[in-house]
């Protein structure tokens, strides 16, 4: 956790992430809320918490917490279940204390083991994701809800016919205000005297503009004026009693319900596994490269999603888009996500009706540059260049992320990296110290500390393919286990094909229970030298790959 002393070091820039992500978070959090079949403020109170007590509580110096677009289903189909939202929060609750539960017993550690290239072909394939889905809000056609991130759209579109339809529909005002958007925020980067207005975020004066041109084309009569359906579109109570109504309370007798458990224990689960992949992507981010404790992550998790589920909120995760536009708005601390949380707060219950002036074309050009930013195309240059065994799961889980979802994306890219991590493995059995044979070459097989059925295809197709004539030193003096496999495999090319192709076999190192002395002999001179120093000896497993 940020040190007291130091949390307000980098209040400038962390003031004017926090702002961006709050422009960016207020749509996507209705849209969540919408797609989920939930009321509108659940995705706020959802984004609230997770800025304010996730924020406070996570060691994360650049992830946001929020509504996630990958629960959308799960909540919707929970939702229609159960048959009723107070029931629902029952299981966000038990969704939470499971996620305080993993945090104390450290499952947060697994993280440790997703591999880079697929962590950065995740955020690379989400770049294209955020790039292709605002490209219809950016032209004025809003069909898709704001945050949906996969490509199969619950409008029965997917991401790229959503493109092709858009033609039909575009809006000029949409397209004038995008233009208009983009060209501030790319011209703060650009020009000298801009630069060093770092109070004024260049998002929060697009964001004034666009305000104001609409509201003028509005006043002129102007077809290029946008129409509300193009606006955020923020709820606003007119009463205490309309406002009370926004806080539902989980309905509690509800435990008894097996249904909810399995909903609760499903969130906990997926919510986890989103959380700690944007953890790795956010860490990976940060340009100072700090870590963040996995664990206490977690645990702030599911403080967050119990606090939510009490107030009428939806469940949460760390959220790639916000962190990224995070990241990319120049955030140094988790302050930046404190505010964001601040600002949904003060602004939701202030200025409602001014929030819902905000054309969604302008929140597009700000998405425009986060995914223009992520799928930058040197990171493919970058794993080309080291090899197809990084470059192979990083595209694979890119191309995946883009045509599926997340959480199927990076599935198939950790399942290639594990194929080629055993395949390496397979490999590193054993070793060779002639690899290049003719006859009459003595050729040395020193076996691994371990050696299991897995690597029987290996050898069987390395001593089949051994030349006439040689001679042949199998050492397993290294070696603690052996197969069954491997041993029936290594008597048998003794006693038939060693035969067969006049090759001299030496065993080294071979304990007296593996029974290898009954094998042939004679015909090609083979000898056996029996080792018993590993009989006492520990399996280990750590020192394989050596």
């Amino acid at each position: 956790m940020t040190k007291n002393n130091n949390f307000f070091a980098n209040l400038k820039s962390d003031f004017s992430a926090g702002l961006v992500v709050f422009l960016v978070a207020l749509p996507l959090c209705l849209g969540i809320a919408m797609a989920s079949g939930a009321p509108l403020f659940s995705g706020i109170i959802s984004g609230i918490v997770g800025g304010l007590v996730v924020g406070y509580l996570s060691t994360s110096h650049l992830s946001v917490s929020g509504p996630a677009a990958g629960l959308t289903a799960i909540v919707l189909t929970a939702i229609t279940d159960l048959g009723a939202f107070d029931i629902f929060l029952t299981a966000v609750f038990i969704a939470g204390v499971i996620q305080l539960i993993l945090g104390f017993i450290k499952a947060g550690s697994i993280s440790n083991y997703f591999p880079t290239n697929v962590i950065e072909g995740m955020l690379a394939g989400i770049g294209v994701i955020i790039f292709l889905k605002q490209i219809p809000h950016a032209f004025g056609y809003d069909k898709d809800y704001e945050g949906d991130l996969a490509f199969l759209q619950p409008n029965s579109e997917n991401t790229f016919s959503e493109i092709f339809h858009l033609i039909s529909h575009v809006q000029l005002g949409s397209i004038i205000i995008t233009l208009l958007s983009l060209f501030i925020l790319i011209a703060w980067t650009k020009i000298e005297f801009l630069k060093k207005v770092k109070l004024v975020p260049p998002a929060l004066v697009a964001v004034i503009v666009s305000i104001l041109l609409n509201e003028f084309f509005i006043i002129s009569g102007s077809s290029f004026s946008i129409k509300r359906e193009h606006l955020v579109s923020l709820p606003v109570p007119n009463s205490i009693e309309e406002f009370k109504s926004i806080f539902i309370l989980p309905n509690f007798s509800a435990l008894a319900n097996t249904k909810v458990w399995v909903v609760g224990i499903t969130i906990a689960i997926v919510a986890s596994i989103e959380t700690l992949l944007c953890i790795e992507a956010a860490d990976r981010m940060d340009e100072q490269k700090r870590f963040t404790d996995t664990n206490v992550e977690l645990k702030a998790q599911g403080i967050g999603n119990i606090i939510s589920s009490l107030l009428g909120g939806l469940p949460m995760t760390s959220v790639v888009v916000r962190t990224s536009a995070n990241n990319t708005a120049g955030a140094k601390s988790k302050l930046a996500a404190i505010i964001h949380g601040l600002l949904l707060t003060i602004c939701v219950l202030s200025i409602p009706a001014i929030l819902n002036k905000i054309p969604l074309a302008t929140l597009a050009a700000v998405l425009l540059l986060v995914g223009y930013k992520l799928a930058n195309p040197k990171t493919v240059i970058h794993f080309w260049e080291k090899g197809k065994y990084q470059f192979i799961p990083f595209i694979a889980t890119f191309v995946a992320v883009v045509f599926t979802d997340l959480l199927k994306g990076v599935a198939l890219g950790i399942i290639i990296s594990i194929i080629f991590v055993l395949k390496g493995n397979l490999k590193r059995a054993y070793s060779f110290k002639k690899e290049e044979y003719t006859d009459g070459d003595i050729i040395h097989i020193n076996l691994a500390q371990e050696v299991s059925f897995l690597n029987k295809a290996a050898i069987k197709s390395t001593l089949n393919e051994i030349p006439e004539n040689t001679k042949v030193i199998i050492d397993a003096s290294e070696t603690i286990y052996i197969a069954h496999d491997i041993l029936d495999l290594i008597r048998e090319f003794k006693s038939t094909r060693a035969i067969d192709k006049n090759i001299k076999v030496k065993l080294k190192g071979f304990k007296k229970s593996y029974n290898l002395e009954n094998s042939i002999e004679s015909p090609n001179n083979v000898t056996i030298e029996h080792h018993y120093d590993f009989v006492k000896r520990k399996m280990v497993k750590n020192d394989i790959n050596n």
